[in-house]
């Protein structure tokens, strides 16, 4: 019995290895893991606005000031960080032109349901927004920075703009 067990340790050990081996040879041959060269990412970095920004369960975003660089792209990632769903907790971000009015936004969007909270008739006022997300959920959006200046951002899910909004200022 004791014969048995070590020939079956001593097969699994060999099957082990030569497995192992193989993978290390296809490394090699066929695939590179060399890392980007801190040239190459700079040059991504510098061409994008990274931003990353949460909402809780508590209704309030993490941050009530956002800068970017004109004329890059912006990658915009949306984090929820609380349980609850997104019927009863979502949050989305919500750009607004300049000039829009932040409030008049809010309150058409109370029944906006069916688009996810984003009205119809004001879409034109929108420069960017994200989908609508429950607690544990991310997404992430890219658009262009817009001109110079100073914009208004807002969670748009009922009752939320009053506490989750902010300024976007692109320099």
């Amino acid at each position: 019995m004791k014969l048995i067990k070590y020939f079956l340790v001593s097969v699994l050990s060999v099957t082990v290895l030569v497995c192992c081996r193989g993978k290390e040879e296809r490394k090699k041959e066929g695939f590179s893991y060399e890392e980007k060269t801190e040239e190459s990412k700079k040059s991504v970095e510098e061409d994008v606005n990274n931003v990353v920004i949460s909402g809780d369960d508590l209704m309030k975003f993490d941050k009530s000031e956002i800068r970017v660089k004109a004329g890059k792209k912006v990658k915009l990632t949306l984090r929820h960080t609380g349980k609850l769903d997104k019927n009863v907790m979502g949050h989305n971000f919500v750009l607004l032109k300049q000039g829009a009015d932040l409030e008049e936004f809010a309150i058409e969007a109370l029944n906006a349901r069916a688009t996810e909270y984003i009205p119809v008739d004001y879409e034109d006022q929108v420069i960017a927004h994200t989908k609508l997300i429950g607690g544990g959920e991310t997404t992430t959006i890219e658009f262009e920075a817009p001109a110079s200046g100073e914009y208004a951002f807002l969670c748009s899910f009922p009752g939320h703009y009053t506490m989750m909004n902010g300024k976007f200022i692109v320099d």
